[in-house]
């Protein structure tokens, strides 16, 4: 899998946007920002749009006046990236010491305890 550039916690908000929308216009992203949080400027929005394009993440295509954004990264391997970068951050990169601190910090559900049982089964 090719490098993912790190993705901030606000280019999360533009992505989720394209990642459900693309291909979409900059009015589109930004009314869908703007729905969510009306504090977005749509000058912030572009320069988030711009950044993101520097970096790879988003592609586009001019079609007439209007620009339409797609994601050039899928939502899963930036995921995937954004947990590995946390897992090696905060817990050396051991998954297990993470697992009983989200484990020990919220109770468990009878059926999210079933499921976890399954996870761990099926990777053995």
């Amino acid at each position: 899998m090719p490098k993912i550039p790190r993705v901030s916690e606000t280019e999360w908000e533009v992505m989720r946007v394209v990642w459900s929308q693309a291909p979409c216009p900059a009015g589109q992203i930004i009314a869908a920002l703007q729905q969510t949080d009306p504090s977005w400027h749509p000058r912030t929005a572009k320069a988030f749009l711009n950044r993101l394009v520097k970096k790879k993440v988003l592609g586009f295509r001019k079609e007439g006046r209007a620009y339409l954004y797609r994601p050039l990264v899928l939502k899963e391997d930036c995921v995937d990236a954004a947990s590995q970068s946390f897992l090696e951050r905060v817990f050396g990169g051991s998954l297990m010491p993470m697992v009983a601190h989200l484990v020990q910090r919220d109770k468990l559900s009878p059926e999210e305890i079933r499921e976890l049982r399954r996870l761990l089964k099926n990777t053995s």
